[in-house]
């Protein structure tokens, strides 16, 4: 700890800015901007390609600031907000999220792109529920838990109503379909359990079983099946299933350690696609090479170990419910992180999935700066009480 944050602890007294968690905002601030100047460089060729962005070079950059901005207002916002708030409005939440869910699906007012339904238009903007849902799904499920503490051990009366509650969101979201954002909910609810004292053989069980519940939706969905098959050999359909990731896997290498240069790649020109949202760490390797890509991956780290610093200080402050809710912060950012690097390694099957805090997409940037927001907040009213201060 900084000694400008011992001497707030001693001198009391309203927290000031040098007092937050510096090891967390900074990696955050330095993914935001970092992705702020990727996602210009990868959406360049393809803004100035479309009639829809009329031809704007920075229309994607554009875009992407504004949201950067709202999102920023939104994190200082909800930043101001006590976690008690947060926690008594936690089910309205969780219940507002699924009733966009379900508004997705309706015909005429949900949008369709490349035969998914996510999207809600709104005017300029469209709005992605499932992205929302993720924050929610992490307050929900740290309050459930604190709710449920003395009944973690019991199948029915602890596990059951949230396997209930996840089925039914789970089910909306394989409705859309976006498979990605359901397995990301799924490791949020199941994290947050298990770090609540869920018992351990009902824990290993549910595990067993869910693995084997993706295995059926996968083989039973052909175009998931596609998609590991063209994960498993992408060469062998390089024109077809394995397109997206072997031109992922050429990106890689021609980066090399250091990158051809900020702006230099050739795969973003029209040969990845989604290079500005789910493979924009494939335009990082190619730009930046592996420098690029290890320092992402360790600002990542910092932020998910933060989070389970943050959250465990807080449960040796008796506060369960914010140190669970820091902790599902950290398995999201963690989970989706992992899961959108792994995808573009081509160490998993692609996935419709972005790079938190740094991949083009308004709704995703809106929940990820709240979700951090709420974790700075955790940590500001952990050090308000080691100065003996309420919260």
């Amino acid at each position: 700890m900084s000694a400008h944050a011992m001497h707030g602890y001693r001198t009391g007294g309203p927290a000031r800015p040098q007092e937050l968690d510096a090891m967390l905002l900074w990696p955050a601030v330095a993914l935001l901007l970092l992705g702020l100047v990727m996602v210009y460089s990868a959406s360049i060729a393809t803004a100035e390609g479309s009639r829809f962005t009329g031809h704007q070079p920075a229309y994607f950059l554009m875009r992407h600031g504004v949201f950067l901005a709202v999102g920023l207002i939104a994190a200082v916002v909800a930043f101001q907000v006590p976690l008690r708030v947060w926690q008594q409005g936690a089910p309205w939440l969780f219940l507002l999220g699924v009733a966009l869910l379900v508004l997705v699906l309706v015909p005429f007012i949900g949008r369709e792109v490349n035969g998914a339904r996510r999207w809600l238009p709104l005017g300029l903007v469209n709005l992605q529920p499932s992205e929302l849902m993720k924050l929610f799904a992490v307050l929900y499920a740290a309050d459930y838990t604190v709710r449920k503490l003395a009944d973690m051990g019991s199948f029915r009366r602890g596990f059951v109503p949230m396997a209930l509650v996840m089925a039914l969101v789970g089910g909306l979201l394989l409705r859309e379909p976006d498979f990605g954002a359901f397995v990301v909910i799924i490791c949020i609810a199941m994290g947050i359990l298990f770090l609540g004292g869920i018992n351990a053989r009902l824990f290993a069980l549910l595990f067993v079983v869910l693995a084997a519940a993706f295995v059926v939706l996968i083989w039973t969905s052909p175009y998931r099946r596609e998609r590991i098959f063209g994960f498993m050999d992408p060469w062998a359909d390089a024109f077809g299933k394995g397109y997206q990731l072997s031109h992922a896997l050429i990106a890689f290498g021609r980066g090399e350690w250091l990158g051809v240069g900020l702006g230099a790649s050739i795969e973003k020109l029209f040969y990845l696609p989604e290079a500005h949202t789910d493979f924009l760490l494939a335009v990082i390797a190619e730009e930046l090479g592996l420098a690029g890509v290890l320092t992402v991956i360790v600002l990542f780290g910092l932020i998910v170990q933060r989070a389970f610093a943050i959250g465990r200080q807080a449960l040796l402050l008796e506060r369960v419910y914010a140190g669970l809710v820091a902790q599902g912060v950290g398995i999201w950012i963690g989970v989706q992180a992992f899961i959108n690097m792994g995808v573009n390694m081509g160490l998993l099957p692609t996935k419709g999935l972005t790079l938190p805090l740094m991949s083009f997409g308004g709704s995703g940037i809106l929940a990820n700066c709240v979700a951090l927001a709420i974790l700075l907040r955790v940590d500001y009213e952990n050090r308000a009480l080691m100065r003996g201060q309420p919260v």
